[in-house]
């Protein structure tokens, strides 16, 4: 059994350090067109920016890592059914599920690894990478305009640009929400920006635009008033306290004191609540993952080995497509997340039960 064992193990390494590398390059290259957009066009120093995208890596480990694990499985035995090895285990009296005793250790390893990495890792990179993009605006203000995205970085302000050319900017939509009162809009066809150096701030000239201006009669209304050029200020929205954490940006101790605190204070829960199911339920991924692989490949010895990629890649986006339906259902409070964030598991379990009572009959 040890032989066969560190066979297995063997077998299953280097598909898992392939899909692995290969997946996370692929997720860090849309990171890095951004990035590199941010040294380009926006003039951020490329320290900063390499900083962000190491910080980017954990934060991929947490999806790539248990596609890899099924993808290495999948990979391993198929190559094993297609080259008779498993037949001639079959042949010499070995029983087949037996072959699952490595693969649960190895599950288990691989989860635990996984619950450190959300637990502490991701949390820890999330954080980190958040507060190096907000000292960029603080920076460089004009780092934080982006085309075709609500930013939301500035004071008071919610800015929307259509199109955005060197410092010229087409479409541009300005929201200025009032806590007691009806939201501002400005709205341009054409637009400058230019930084005013020494502070964190953007002085924008808009043309050809209508704005919002308060009705003298009546404070809770506005009129429309044309406009040829309008000029105003972009304040950045610098904390003067501590960046606040956000939920992914918590370890799973941390959740559980601002459950614990925002229910006394009788405060909405759902978003910690998913994000601490979420943390726990996608490190047992892996064990879901091998438990399913396993199966499928002894099953179907007679696929091509492409084909295999294809479905470790369904099983797989089912599962986040399943993790992101219950993320919303807990989120919205519809089902407690104490429940619903299990569901892609058991799922999964139930599948990797039925097939593995199939291939061993």
């Amino acid at each position: 059994m040890r032989i066969i064992r560190n066979y297995i193990l063997k077998e299953c390494f280097l598909p898992f350090i392939i899909a692995l590398t290969v997946l996370t390059s692929v997720f860090l290259l849309g990171n890095l067109i951004n990035l590199a957009n941010l040294v380009i066009n926006k003039g951020v120093p490329v320290s900063v920016v390499s900083q962000a995208f190491v910080l980017s890596i954990p934060l991929l480990l947490g999806y790539t890592l248990p596609i890899a694990t099924l993808f290495a499985v999948i990979v391993a035995f198929s190559r094993m059914s297609t080259d008779n090895e498993i037949l001639a285990l079959r042949a010499s009296g070995f029983h087949i599920l037996k072959l699952l005793i490595p693969l649960v250790t190895l599950s288990i390893i691989m989860s635990l690894f996984a619950l450190i990495l959300n637990d502490k890792l991701i949390p820890y990179a999330h954080h980190a990478r958040h507060k190096l993009l907000k000292n960029i605006g603080v920076q460089n203000p004009t780092a934080m305009l982006e085309a075709g995205v609500f930013i939301h970085a500035f004071q008071g302000q919610v800015v929307f640009i259509h199109k955005i050319d060197g410092s010229k900017m087409e479409n541009i939509t300005i929201y200025q929400p009032k806590e007691n009162g009806p939201t501002r809009t400005i709205i341009a066809k054409k637009g400058e920006f230019t930084h005013i150096p020494g502070t964190d701030q953007i002085k924008l000239k808009l043309m050809d635009g209508t704005s919002d201006e308060p009705n003298m009669n009546d404070g809770s209304s506005f009129y429309k008033l044309n406009f040829k050029n309008y000029f105003m200020t972009l304040d950045l929205n610098k904390d003067k306290k501590k960046l606040q954490k956000k939920p992914k940006s918590m370890t799973l101790k941390e959740l559980e004191k601002e459950i614990e605190k925002l229910k006394v204070l009788l405060v909405d829960t759902h978003r910690y609540e998913t994000e601490y199911m979420r943390k726990i339920t996608i490190s047992l991924s892996p064990i879901v993952f091998i438990l399913l692989g396993f199966p499928i490949a002894v099953i179907t010895n007679k696929r091509e080995k492409s084909a295999n990629v294809v479905v470790a890649f369904i099983c797989g986006s089912t599962y986040y497509l399943l993790t992101i339906g219950a993320e919303a259902l807990a989120r919205e409070g519809i089902m407690s997340a104490y429940y619903i964030m299990w569901a892609p598991n058991v799922i999964g379990l139930t599948a990797a039960t039925i097939l593995n009572i199939k291939c061993a009959s």
